[in-house]
């Protein structure tokens, strides 16, 4: 049954130069730019219980990935890690670097930094505030400036259906290193402005993104919690720099993501681990789908990062404007029960079409939880539980290595 619009929005076109797209928003799926958000609580659990890096909140299963990961896997990683290594150095100091140009006094440079941002390749662009109630704890004294630039690279969209496959690691690995490079570039030619710019690697996170790519109006936050972009969905790869440049912000856009998803609701039932919930919940402020980690991280660290809820969402398949116009005209969900949106395979299970799903025993779901330090101490506690008594040389090293793990739970870089 055809839908009758809201309102249309309009983007630029996927690359420079391109012409602008449009975007119809059915009425039954139009709601509020951005996200519903209850700001109240949103800065009461940025006080109480600050949000970090998962790189330390999940340190122990970060050490556990190593231990399942194929081989394949693991030396590409590696080699990744050491080429991402350079940009994370340069990232973490980028704020000190003077500049090298004099400004020009009252202008302003907004649409210069999103040219040029566009003409280096980045798909999407948009300016918003440094939100600080999303800051990661162990980053809080490092961000330095207000003015936040959202930048999101697309990764190739062949290798992308392939999830998930070393060759879609290619991709989405591959992604950061590109935008890490045009970042530096893009930091550069701010500076050369008379303005300071500091990079945020996207391997080295600062903060929670996605809310401030949500304000700055790049896309609404999809039920499987990764951001909805017009071109290309969640096929992108994230990341920001701030800066003290003169910029205008942009603003939250309701491009009818919000109700669709609900509709939809192919990531949430194709998830191989059941990692997806259907209801969505209100969570520190938020109203999304909220993800189950333990159900996620096995099958991620298992099967060459997964990312079956990236490859089956039709908006990452088919583009937002394809996407809404099939609904606008049909009422329905462009590709849903078919075999080209929603078939994976799983490389020692085999083939999965719509309606099918792989099973796992419950030991596959075992892993490290939490902090390092705490995994140490659950341990240890499980073993006074069973009434064993730790030799003295046992408590040394148990201590030594809640040293070491409190040593390691510092690092927010990926590693």
């Amino acid at each position: 049954m055809a839908k009758s619009k809201s309102h249309v929005v309009r983007r630029p076109g996927r690359t420079a130069g391109e012409p602008d797209i449009e975007i119809p928003v059915a009425k039954d799926l139009a709601t509020v730019p951005g996200t519903p958000v209850r700001q109240v609580d949103v800065s009461f659990y940025s006080r109480v219980d600050p949000l970090e890096s998962q790189n330390v909140e999940k340190g122990a299963d970060r050490d556990w990935v190593w231990t399942v990961y194929k081989d394949d896997v693991a030396a590409y990683i590696k080699g990744h890690d050491e080429r991402m290594k350079p940009f994370i150095d340069a990232a973490l100091v980028s704020a000190d670097i003077e500049p090298t140009g004099i400004p020009i006094s009252g202008k302003d440079l907004t649409e210069d930094i999103r040219k040029f941002a566009r003409e280096l390749g980045f798909g999407e662009v948009g300016f918003t505030r440094f939100d600080r109630r999303y800051v990661y704890e162990s980053k809080r004294n490092w961000v330095k400036f207000t003015h936040t630039i959202c930048l999101a690279l697309e990764q190739d969209y062949d290798q992308t259906q392939g999830l998930p496959s070393l060759e879609a690691e290619y991709a989405h690995y591959g992604t950061y290193e590109f935008e890490s490079e045009m970042a530096e570039n893009l930091a550069t030619f701010i500076r050369e402005r008379g303005y300071r710019a500091q990079i945020h690697s996207p391997r080295d996170p600062s903060a929670a993104v996605i809310p401030m790519f949500i304000e700055a109006g790049l896309g609404q936050l999809g039920a499987n919690g990764q951001l909805l972009s017009p071109h290309f969905g969640s096929r992108a790869r994230l990341m920001m720099i701030t800066t003290d440049a003169p910029v205008q912000y942009d603003g939250p856009v309701d491009y009818g993501i919000h109700s669709f998803c609900q509709k939809c609701q192919v990531c949430v039932n194709r998830c191989p681990g059941r990692a997806l919930v259907k209801e969505r919940v209100w969570w520190r402020g938020v109203e999304k789908n909220k993800l189950i980690y333990e159900r996620c991280r096995p099958v991620m660290a298992s099967y060459e990062g997964c990312g079956v809820c990236m490859k089956v969402c039709p908006v990452q398949k088919f583009g937002m404007p394809t996407v809404m116009n099939h609904y606008i005209e049909t009422g329905e969900v462009l590709g849903k029960g078919t075999e080209e949106l929603e078939g994976y395979s799983l490389h020692d299970k085999g083939h999965f079409g719509p309606g099918e799903l792989p099973r796992f025993d419950r030991n596959f779901f075992e892993f490290p939880h939490g902090r390092r330090e705490n995994w140490l101490f659950d341990q240890f506690k499980e073993r006074l539980a069973l009434e064993e008594t730790p030799t003295y040389e046992e408590l040394t090293e148990f201590a030594q290595n809640v040293r070491k793990a409190m040593k390691k739970s510092r690092i927010t870089r990926d590693e």
